[in-house]
């Protein structure tokens, strides 16, 4: 709390700053949202009638991150606070950039030009602090700021009581402007549990192909935000519902109506089954959650109907198709190489009991082990709700020490010459036996690795 305190009081020293120069100055956006929500913000953004030479002019360290838009970052005592120049934007031409940007001194113009009402209002750092008494819902704490210290140009504190995604004005112009403003209104709704007014929805659904014309980068962090901000099920229902997910994700739009051996899958089709496992992540990385979203898009090509329903090699298969997904995301190559891995080895845990265990040491020391463990915990509580390998895992794991489950090596290759073994490729086959047998329990020391080698490779003498 002290350095939630802290970081406003840097704030408010900035934008004391800009108001003993002369200047209407506030704070707007998602950061006044979150703090009439009780949350706190990830960032503080400053909105001002400075131009931005005159806020370069007023503040020892600064950076212009966004000359033709107005944008100066300032850097108060360590805190990274951006401060945007008042704005009336002119009409957009590539559905993202304004023709030019008009300058204004009445932030009414300002809030105009922003997405949703509840990311519209404005709100005054400075004014007397009169306690709480402002209530954003039944179910919510009172938030610390009262209603006077808000200026609400566009119905923003409406909907934020009644739990309202609702585009500022036309909501035809508002996606026009930016398409990926149809991305965030489904994010918010899911993070906020908020419903989408219904113009604004009948906006998305009637304009969703435009999605595609946004750039990959942009599409990629708002469905991971999607994925990892909280609601990620209801998240993805808005985006089938709109059209949104086809656009963007077909292979996902694809699960339904794929359906399961009911023996193992009482919960119904592929998609439900993601569904419920999106419903039970719990702060998942990036890569886990796409893990979950991607680990059964092998499951429609590998259909067929024999004995049961068979979905044969739809981990490899579906391990493919989810790095084509995350190339088609720009995906980090890191990032695309853990989701791949969590894709390929999901069924592997069925296996587990029956493991020996050198094999099993070699599946519990993969990197990131712990999102593969949580990945079939979710698949398991997506389906049949049995955790016996879930558990017999987590056992070893707790009982075995790191050591044991990721041993140093007992030789090297200096060892093998040592021994008079002429190096080649077979030295690789040497090693890879001894550490078998390593990791088996068999040997335990250099002199019984090299006594398994004379046995299992006689060197030419």
């Amino acid at each position: 709390m002290a350095l939630q305190e802290e970081r406003k009081e840097k704030v408010a020293r900035v934008v004391r700053r800009l108001r003993e120069s002369g200047f209407q100055t506030y704070l707007v956006g998602g950061c006044v949202r979150d703090l009439l929500l009780g949350r706190e913000p990830a960032d503080y953004d400053v909105a001002t009638g400075a131009l931005p030479d005159q806020v370069v002019g007023l503040f020892l360290r600064t950076q212009t991150v966004g000359a033709q838009f107005g944008v100066v970052l300032v850097y108060e005592d360590g805190e990274e606070i951006a401060v945007a120049t008042f704005r009336s934007d002119a009409p957009y031409l590539d559905g993202r950039h304004p023709q030019q940007v008009l300058y204004t001194q009445d932030p009414r113009h300002d809030v105009q030009r922003r997405d949703f009402t509840i990311n519209g209002l404005l709100f005054d750092p400075l004014a007397p602090d009169l306690g709480p008494g402002f209530r954003v819902s039944a179910s919510a704490e009172p938030a610390l700021y009262h209603e006077e210290r808000v200026i609400d140009y566009v119905g923003g504190i409406a909907d934020l009581r009644a739990g309202i995604i609702r585009a500022i004005g036309q909501p035809e112009h508002r996606f026009a402007e930016d398409r990926l403003r149809m991305l965030r209104a489904v994010r918010f709704a899911a993070r906020f549990g908020f419903r989408i007014e219904q113009r604004t929805w009948e906006a998305i659904a009637r304009l969703h192909g435009g999605i595609l014309q946004v750039s990959r980068e942009r599409i990629r962090d708002e469905v991971l935000r999607i994925l990892t901000e909280g609601g990620a099920r209801r998240g993805f229902e808005l985006l089938d519902q709109s059209g949104l997910l086809g656009d963007l994700l077909p292979e996902v739009a694809a699960l339904q109506g794929v359906e399961q051996p009911p023996e193992f899958h009482p919960e119904g089709d592929v998609w439900r089954h993601t569904l419920i496992m999106l419903g039970q992540m719990k702060n998942p990385s990036p890569e886990l959650a796409l893990g979950v979203l991607l680990h059964d898009i092998g499951k429609p090509p590998t259909f067929r109907l024999a004995d049961r329903i068979r979905f044969d090699n739809h981990a490899p298969i579906g391990a493919r198709m989810a790095e084509a997904v995350c190339e088609r995301l720009r995906l980090a190559r890191r990032q695309t190489e853990q989701v791949t891995s969590l894709v390929a080895n999901h069924l592997r845990f069925k296996d587990v009991t029956q493991m020996r265990p050198a094999k099993l040491k070699r599946f519990l020391q993969m990197e990131r082990f712990d999102e593969h463990l949580e990945l079939h915990r979710l698949d398991c509580v997506g389906s049949h709700g049995g955790l016996g390998n879930y558990d017999f895992v987590k056992k070893k794991l707790e009982e075995t020490p790191a050591e044991e489950i990721r041993p140093a090596p007992l030789i090297t290759g200096s060892d093998l010459i040592a021994e008079g073994y002429v190096p080649g490729p077979h030295f690789k086959t040497m090693l890879q036996a001894v550490e078998e047998a390593q990791l088996d329990g068999e040997i335990h020391s250099r002199e019984e690795a090299l006594e398994l080698l004379r046995r299992r490779f006689p060197p030419d003498r």
